[in-house]
């Protein structure tokens, strides 16, 4: 391809410019402060690690239908009423709610921020839980779907990204 071929294409990525390496080190550092992914949830729910309690934010017939071990149930709307009496606030809350699509992991991780709790919503919500092929339990008692090979590998074992 000739110099002038090059220089004609652009580019869809750097059509605005990456940030300075300083900036994108504070970016990704500040989204870690706020974000924790299913299987560091799942790791550290496995292996009792202190610290943080994991909060199921959605309605009576979703927690039924299903929801993560160990997760405590509290709907969003109830946050900020319950919250104070319930959750302890020397432990950082890690929301969740349905999945990617919905925004109510973030609407709970508000309303506990504005009690003075430390949160990190938990990406992907009970989706992603069930999509790695992670135990859950519903009304019927505890179940597990195989992992969707899209979201983790087949084998089960953490991916350790």
């Amino acid at each position: 391809m000739s110099a002038t071929a090059s220089a004609e294409i652009t580019s869809a990525v750097l059509s605005v410019p990456a940030a300075a390496p300083a900036v994108g080190a504070a970016h990704f550092a500040a989204r870690l402060a706020f974000e924790a992914d299913v299987s560091d949830v799942h790791a550290d729910l496995a292996s009792g690690a202190p610290g943080i309690v994991v909060v199921d934010t959605r309605s009576d017939a979703a927690w039924d239908q299903g929801h993560i071990p160990g997760a405590f149930h509290l709907p969003t709307a109830r946050i900020a009423d319950l919250a104070p009496q319930l959750i302890d606030p020397a432990r950082t809350v890690v929301p969740y709610c349905w999945g990617p699509g919905c925004n109510g992991a973030t609407r709970a991780a508000l309303a506990f921020a504005r009690l003075g709790y430390q949160v990190k919503e938990m990406l992907g919500g009970f989706e992603y839980w069930v999509r790695e092929g992670f135990v859950y339990d519903s009304a019927a008692g505890s179940e597990q779907r195989p992992v969707d090979d899209l979201t983790a590998p087949r084998s089960g074992i953490a991916c350790a990204c």
